[in-house]
Order: structure tokens, then sequence, then C-alpha cells
């Protein structure tokens, strides 16, 4: 019996993410879907209609939050932002997690400023190997996965949601 523990995190054949390998055949969607880390940002791309969108061609960045991330949002958050009465909030919100084009970690500079989907920038600031995003309220999320690639770009999982200005 092989313990997963034991495997390695990162192969040729993909990423483990949430405890499935996302791999490079399926695209983002697909690959989100079968992580455990993030039935909550799943949920809410489907909310949002925006499942259709991350399944095309792209090619697409996006920085994926966690279940975890979701839950530092003030209690209550979530559920609120998947009311259907709320869906351009939430579309605003998912949005500003995705930059057009394949951007890779080792793409990515110290103060380099990336402009979302959603219209609004993300700043990278990195620190030797880390890589954090500061969104446009100056909070910060950390890169805890990067380089996740998939049929129509790459994801890049982080702990903390990103929040627009708007």
């Amino acid at each position: 019996m092989v313990n997963a523990a034991d495997l390695p995190m990162s192969s040729a054949e993909g990423v483990m993410v949430g405890g499935a390998m996302m791999v490079p055949s399926k695209d983002i969607v697909d690959n989100a879907v079968m992580s455990s880390e993030h039935s909550t940002l799943v949920a809410a791309v489907k909310a949002a209609g925006l499942v259709e969108t991350l399944k095309s061609a792209g090619p697409f960045t996006v920085f994926a939050p966690t279940n975890a991330a979701f839950e530092k949002l003030p209690a209550g958050t979530v559920n609120t932002l998947v009311m259907p009465e709320n869906k351009a909030k939430l579309t605003t919100i998912l949005t500003y997690h995705v930059v057009p084009g394949a951007v890779r970690a080792a793409d990515l500079q110290n103060g380099q400023t990336l402009t979302t989907v959603q219209g609004e920038t993300l700043t990278v600031m990195k620190n030797g190997s880390s890589v954090m995003l500061k969104d446009a309220k100056g909070g910060m999320a950390t890169v805890t996965t990067a380089d996740v690639i998939s049929s129509n770009g790459v994801t890049h999982v982080i702990d903390s949601v990103l929040m627009p200005a708007k």
C-alpha cells in the first residue's frame, strides 16, 4: 500500500491540489472540480455563470482561493454573494482573480502589476521563492501552489480572497 504523503507533490503529469491530480489535459474548471480545497470557488463560479467562460480556449491565469481562504471572509459573505441578486458583485470579485494569458510563476516579477479580466490591477510581491499578490484594498494573498497547468491556462492556488476596489 502506498501512503499518499510519500508521493511527490508535482510531476510531469500534473500537480496534486486538494487531494487530486491536476493534469494539463483538463481545462481549468475540470481540474478545479476535482480539488476538495476548491469546492467553494467552484460553487461561486457556477453561481456567477462563469463556467463556460473558464472552460473556453483562453488562455487564462486564475488565482484560485481555497475553501479556507473563503472562510477568512466575514461570516455570511459567501452565502450572500452566491444569491442570484448578488450575481454582478460575485462576478466582479471572481473576474478580479483572472488575468488574460498563461502567466507562470517564473514570469512574475516583484512590483509587477497584472490587469485582471475585471479591469483593476493586482501587484506582485516576490520575496525569494515566495510570491504574494496585493489587491486594490491592500489585502495580501500568498501563492501556496504555483503553476497548475491546464489545457486552457494556468492556476495558482492562493490563501486569501482578493478584493477589487469596486
